[in-house]
């Protein structure tokens, strides 16, 4: 990004204008995060290509595709509201929500056409596309490798025959040509998936560079390495700005049981038919789901997914609450001792 772009090239729509009063779009300039560190933010404005934001305490979460207001300094003033966010549970024993990536239009999921391609895993990036109300899209890679598609786009539709999926050989320009409807000026395409699934080939192709690193897939088991590090935000030649986030093995899913039930609306739906309200699902009479189950309608992995994820999210949702709630317990004893402290300090004077 050694040029810079306009505002509208970057995402700036009427959405964030109007968060702004004429004082604030005089006195600031806005910018948008399009590179995070573990310890600071690369961030963008329509007069500078590239700007260093280092990350203190004072700031509010942020995270690749937010907005943002600077003064004359390029010192950070606010973060403007987002219209889409995705988060997780941090990976790893550490109760945290993490930040993803925010204000994003379409979110490219991306899986492989050989032993990697998993539907359990793809409801799961359904789950939190839904969540934040993104318009997700499946993209199958390595399309050269596959003797036939068919089969994989079919188990796709078998979730939802609504949801656009595209297969493509991330090498060839010509085949990833069919992702360009979403890749508009100053639409933001988020891309996630599991490692070795081809998220860096493609997004180079589209780029028509080699901005991203790529490292082959582990021939034992195509699972890849991470070869993304850290989060970031690409100008490509069609208009899109493309967010690439690290391979993600561990993905938990936290406040997200909206996703959860819009992903999975067959069984949601069926919920509704059954005999008792507070049904389980396991062997209650009466019970439409596993009647669509004895019936084929429905697939007892899908069901079990369902009660998998929504089991995770209401564990992580609980346990992330239950943190929240002792942090402000214990910023309200802090605030009662200094306040204590200073009362008597004034008292022996």
């Amino acid at each position: 990004m050694s040029q810079t772009f306009s505002l509208s090239q970057m995402g700036w729509n009427a959405f964030f204008q109007q968060q702004l009063s004429l004082e604030q779009w005089q006195e600031y300039q806005v910018a948008r995060v399009v590179t995070q560190h573990r310890s600071q933010f690369e961030v963008m404005t329509q007069t500078c290509a590239k700007l260093t934001i280092p990350i203190n305490h004072a700031m509010h979460d942020m995270t690749v595709g937010d907005w943002l207001l600077l003064d004359d300094n390029n010192k950070f003033v606010q973060t403007l509201t987002r219209f889409s966010l995705f988060s997780r549970k941090s990976s790893g024993s550490k109760v945290a929500l993490q930040l993803i990536a925010a204000n994003v239009n379409t979110v490219f999921i991306v899986c492989s056409l050989n032993e990697n391609f998993n539907l359990n895993r793809i409801e799961r990036y359904l789950a939190i596309a839904k969540e934040a109300e993104v318009e997700p899209v499946i993209v199958l890679t390595k399309l050269d490798c596959c003797e036939s598609s068919d089969e994989y786009i079919s188990q796709i539709h078998s979730l939802d025959m609504m949801l656009m999926v595209e297969a493509v050989n991330a090498l060839d320009k010509l085949s990833v040509h069919s992702l360009e409807p979403w890749c508009s000026t100053g639409k933001t395409v988020a891309f996630i998936g599991s490692s070795g699934v081809g998220k860096s080939t493609l997004i180079n192709t589209l780029l028509a560079s080699s901005e991203q690193i790529t490292a082959a897939a582990r021939a034992d088991d195509n699972r890849g390495r991470h070869t993304t590090t850290a989060r970031s935000l690409h100008l490509m030649p069609a208009g899109a700005l493309l967010l690439d986030t690290p391979g993600m093995r561990e993905l938990q899913l936290v406040d997200c049981e909206k996703g959860i039930n819009n992903t999975f609306a067959d069984i949601s739906n069926l919920s509704m038919q059954c005999q008792f309200s507070n049904c389980h699902h396991i062997s209650e009479p009466g019970c439409a789901i596993q009647s669509a189950i004895a019936s084929g309608e429905l697939e007892t992995r899908r069901l079990d997914n369902f009660h998998k994820l929504m089991q995770e999210q209401a564990r992580n949702s609980e346990t992330l609450a239950e943190k929240r709630s002792k942090d402000r317990n214990l910023g309200r004893f802090y605030r009662s001792v200094i306040s204590e402290a200073k009362q008597r300090k004034n008292k022996q004077r």
